[in-house]
């Protein structure tokens, strides 16, 4: 299978999370949305659900399929959140997540279901000898970018890891702006060996608003391979 078949097997696998009456996190992302085009499908075909959205893109793509929505603040429990990851650590389920820019929506909306079912391709998959080749992406504020930046690269060091740190810019050079209205740093690490005490360090500096390591949040991942999805539970 293409890496575009595997998304959308994986997406369709996660189907069998939902039920009749339950309220779903949608996540955002290419994988995320073959996941909406599918739950559209079913919800034009009597399926009873009722959706919160993790950014404005999903938003519009769902309502655009007629399915229904609210929001946090209207439903702030949901039985399952099913979004994608730019990596998923085996085992733990650790994941990385933010290439779309919506990390901070993301991890509000995940933390906020009783389960989160992660979908992706095999090539998201890592073990710890290689986890952290895509870039960490974290959302800071854009008052004070550059200090907290520097605050930023001084508690990557003292874990042991360095490389650069990069404002994610929009084509034409303007800095992206996410639906929070903040700025992305990409963290080029290479590597992350210690995902918990990195998400730790990152989320005590003033100024970032959320940094894109899930840790404890994934319940299960479905993988789709070319023999099929497998399904990976969470390790303690």
């Amino acid at each position: 299978m293409s890496i575009e078949e595997q998304k959308k097997a994986a997406a369709v696998a996660a189907l069998d999370y939902i039920e009749n009456g339950m309220k779903v996190g949608l996540g955002t992302g290419s994988t995320a949305n073959y996941f909406i085009d599918a739950l559209g499908e079913r919800v034009k075909g009597g399926l009873d659900v009722l959706c919160v959205p993790t950014s404005i893109a999903s938003e519009e793509r769902a309502r655009e399929l007629g399915i229904p929505l609210s929001t946090l603040d209207d439903t702030p429990e949901l039985d399952v959140t099913v979004d994608g990851a730019d990596e998923i650590l085996e085992g733990p389920l650790v994941l990385i997540k933010g290439g779309g820019g919506a990390l901070t929506r993301e991890k509000i909306v995940a933390s906020s279901s009783k389960k989160m079912v992660v979908i992706a391709d095999a090539g998201k998959l890592k073990s710890a000898g290689d986890f952290g080749a895509f870039p960490l992406p974290v959302e800071i504020l854009p008052f004070g970018a550059r200090a907290t930046i520097l605050k930023m690269r001084r508690a990557i060091e003292k874990l042991g890891m360095s490389g650069e740190l990069v404002v994610r810019e929009k084509n034409g050079g303007e800095a992206f702006v996410t639906d929070n209205g903040g700025f992305i740093v990409d963290c080029h690490l290479g590597h992350v060996t210690q995902p918990e005490k990195l998400a730790g360090k990152l989320r005590r500096i003033p100024g970032v608003v959320e940094q894109g390591l899930f840790v404890g949040i994934a319940s299960v991942a479905l993988v789709a391979t070319d023999e099929g999805v497998r399904v990976l539970e969470k390790q303690a």
